[in-house]
């Protein structure tokens, strides 16, 4: 790494101790206030965010406002409408002191200091920002690193960040791996990833050698069950959309359709019809684009591994990084399909016809982000949550939990720990103290 840019980074780093040792982010107006002028610029930058989503991910424009930009302001919206609340002292009981003095206690909340985030490429505006919003709110201070993949999204939120913040409080430093490896050696107080296993067992070995908490928003290939009695109609509607949005990069993605075998033909037509006529059928470009080249080559890999089990599209553009929806059948866990979060627009279908073989399958896998089931049978449904494990679930729906401020989102097991989005936010970037006095 050259010399000067080391030099830099960790000079930006210890500015922020500095500033962090002022208390300055510890008062809630100056919170709010630097997020009120973020929420401004961030509003100003709409259309440079737009263009390099269609850029970089081919993301339309309806997609990039909805799915990038209108959830963060929500988000920020929510922290700043709710913040002066969750950050007083909550009084809880005590136990009997043994002189019969009288006791108070409560549980205050105090930022960790200097937070490192990492951003991903598939939603690199979301889920930086997202993070960010909250580690703000909790009154941390922090770096960002987005992702060198969406570089010329990286660029545009480097400049919202120059015109919001001092990079004493807030700052951006682009680059890779090397850089990253750098930032890892730092002694921050807090480390936010949002990424790969892979990366993510990565982030948490060099958080470990310094004891730095972390949250890890990991992926997992995430489960969809179809049973018999489910609306067909809705289902295919509600897949598809969670599926093919982002060009299938999405970490809550359902990575996989399980079905039950008496509908499953049934099913897979009114899949083809719905991407016939919603999608353009096999038109590339419609979904969006893969991030990189070598991300078409691996997927183009499994279509490779079992082309007879490809009925529907299968098309894709090494030059344009589309590549089209996708759909699989007669998939077994035997796949190569099977062995990985595919993360992009290919969907196998496998079958079933006990529940508690279904459910066994999935159980002796790692646990996935999310699971959704679909079926009208309220008791059943309730039967899967019960007898599986995963981040999040939905019933009869598909990725939208993301999207709610309400809601804690986070992974377990290898799809991740930790929750953030809403109060879940604050609470993930604040020390919750216990005090304790006598009187």
């Amino acid at each position: 790494m050259d010399t000067n840019l080391e030099q830099k980074i960790k000079g930006i780093f210890q500015q922020q101790k500095v500033f962090y040792k002022t208390n300055q982010t510890k008062d809630i107006e100056f919170r709010k206030a630097q997020l009120r002028k973020f929420r401004e610029v961030f509003l100003q930058h709409t259309d440079a965010l737009c263009e390099a989503l269609d850029t970089d991910l081919g993301k339309s424009r309806k997609e990039a406002e909805y799915v990038e930009i209108q959830i963060v302001i929500s988000e920020l919206d929510y922290l700043l409408e709710n913040v002066d609340e969750w950050a007083k002292p909550t009084p809880v009981p005590s136990k009997p002191h043994p002189s019969g003095a009288e006791i108070v206690s409560k549980v205050t909340y105090q930022p960790y200091g200097v937070t490192y985030i990492i951003g991903p490429f598939n939603y690199p505006v979301q889920l930086t920002f997202s993070p960010l919003i909250g580690a703000l709110i909790a009154g941390n201070t922090a770096i960002i690193k987005p992702s060198e993949n969406t570089p010329h999204v990286a660029q545009v939120l480097e400049d919202i960040i120059r015109k919001s913040f001092d990079e004493s409080y807030v700052a951006v430093i682009q680059g890779a791996i090397e850089e990253n490896t750098l930032l890892l050696s730092l002694p921050f107080d807090y480390i936010f990833f949002t990424g790969s296993p892979n990366v993510g067992k990565i982030v948490m070995k060099a958080a470990a050698e310094q004891l730095i908490p972390v949250t890890l928003e990991l992926g997992g290939k995430s489960p969809t069950i179809v049973h018999k009695d489910a609306d067909l109609d809705k289902a295919v509607a509600r897949i598809s959309y969670g599926k093919w949005i982002n060009c299938g990069q999405t970490c809550v993605a359902p990575d996989y359709i399980y079905i039950h075998e008496s509908v499953k033909d049934a099913f897979i037509e009114k899949f083809k019809a719905n991407l016939d006529t919603t999608y353009e059928g096999e038109s590339l470009g419609k979904i969006g684009k893969i991030v990189s080249q070598n991300q078409i080559k691996h997927l183009a890999g499994y279509l490779d591994a079992a082309p007879e089990k490809v009925i529907y599209g299968g098309k894709y553009d090494l030059e344009t990084r589309h590549f089209g929806a996708t759909v699989m059948d007669n998939i077994t866990w035997d796949d190569q399909v099977m062995q990985q979060e595919i993360f992009g627009p290919i969907l196998p279908i496998l079958t079933y016809s006990d529940i508690e073989e279904a459910l066994e399958e999935i159980n002796n896998r790692p646990k996935p982000l999310a699971l959704y089931i679909f079926t009208e049978n309220q008791e059943l449904a309730d039967y899967v949550l019960h007898h599986t494990t995963s981040g999040d679930a939905e019933i009869n729906s598909a990725i939208i939990h993301v999207g709610s401020h309400y809601l804690p989102f986070g992974g377990v097991g290898t799809s991740g720990m930790g929750k953030y989005h809403g109060k879940f936010s604050f609470e993930c970037f604040s020390h919750s103290r216990s005090v304790l006095q006598v009187k």
